[in-house]
């Protein structure tokens, strides 16, 4: 594998090329078709969703999903550099996505084709290189799950600095709206809607949920925008307003929000309850191979595409979250060639 790495790179740098904004995927995903297929390897595509299987996939066994996104986010003002222009400065790697997920994702399929002609696998391979993880879209690996069964866990590739993320908090948003009556405000009339809204921020504010999270603490309400009243001289009759969710593996979405809806009097809701959150049990096997391998676990705050995995699943991968998102983003060359190593030990260590 050691000797293949320079190939990865290069297939990272040609990625880092293409423009691939979420739902923009088309470039980048036959690119990753055409790495597979020179080398032997079956895919199938799904919109821009590219899926492999091992060789000697076998019904009767277990099957572990790999998963990483070829999407990236849109680059921001503030770049230095050639957003779309690879470029190695001291053994890093600079070029949108390199972080976030690129080095992940190649660093995945590296691991993947090492085991991609093991006749002995204890388990089958899926890897999915999916798209519209920066957006949570519909036409992503939400869509691929649809096609696929019999998954017993995933690996998940996102930049936790080579941790492994047994849990991660979902999200859900709540569009909340108080109404009241309208009146003029020089008099006393009307029923003034912000300061019935009021009672129902406080309660978003200061309620706590009985039960927390081992690894993500407690559910972390937020609200974020409000907005209410046309005229200064006139009692608004409505006052809206968002609030952010960042649930935990101790409640579901639909849990939290029969809780909202019992506390607050305004009507609430959700743009969507499809974001779950996530965690592994104290004694799955995935854990265990960690712990031979020393790896340091924690809960992750972020969202990724295990939000819209039913099943059991980690997020792992070279790189640092940290750096998704900003100008001049990069990954460690080194770092790649850890995250090579640490997927294959991991895949090695699992015991069935």
């Amino acid at each position: 594998m050691k000797d293949r790495v320079e190939e990865y790179i290069a297939l990272l740098k040609k990625l880092i090329e293409t423009p691939s904004p979420s739902k923009g995927e088309e470039d980048t995903a036959a690119i990753i078709d055409d790495f597979f297929n020179k080398r032997s390897v079956e895919t199938r595509r799904v919109k821009n969703n590219v899926i492999a299987r091992n060789k000697h996939f076998d019904p009767s066994r277990p099957t572990i999903l790999l998963n990483s996104h070829h999407d990236t986010v849109r680059p921001n003002a503030s770049w230095k550099m050639d957003p779309f222009g690879p470029v190695v400065v001291d053994e890093k790697l600079y070029g949108l996505g390199s972080n976030d997920a690129g080095g992940c994702l190649v660093s995945l399929m590296a691991a993947f084709i090492d085991f991609y002609d093991d006749e002995d696998l204890k388990y089958n391979l899926v890897l999915v290189a999916s798209g519209e993880e920066e957006i949570s879209g519909r036409d992503g690996v939400e869509l691929v799950l649809k096609e696929l069964s019999g998954i017993e866990f995933a690996i998940v590739g996102e930049p936790t600095g080579l941790n492994m993320a047994v849990a991660e908090k979902g999200l859900m948003v709540l569009d909340c709206m108080t109404k009241g009556v309208s009146g003029h405000a020089a008099r006393y009339e009307g029923e003034n809607a912000i300061y019935k809204a009021l009672k129902d921020i406080e309660w978003f504010r200061t309620f706590e949920f009985d039960k927390r999270s081992e690894s993500l603490g407690a559910v972390k309400m937020s609200v974020t925008v409000i907005d209410a009243g046309t005229h200064h001289n006139v009692v608004p009759d409505e006052c809206r307003f968002v609030v952010d969710v960042r649930s935990t593996d101790a409640y579901s979405n639909e849990e939290i929000l029969d809780i909202v809806r019992q506390n607050v009097d305004g009507e609430v809701t959700p743009r969507s309850t499809r974001l779950q959150a996530s965690g592994l049990p104290a004694d799955h096997k995935l854990r265990k191979s960690a712990e031979a391998l020393k790896i340091k676990t924690f809960g992750s705050p972020t969202l990724s595409d295990q939000a819209l995995m039913p099943f059991p699943s980690v997020k792992i991968g070279p790189g640092d979250s940290a750096r998704s998102h900003t100008a001049d983003e990069y990954i460690g060359i080194q770092e790649i060639k850890d995250g090579i190593s640490l997927y294959i030990g991991l895949l090695e260590k699992l015991i069935f």
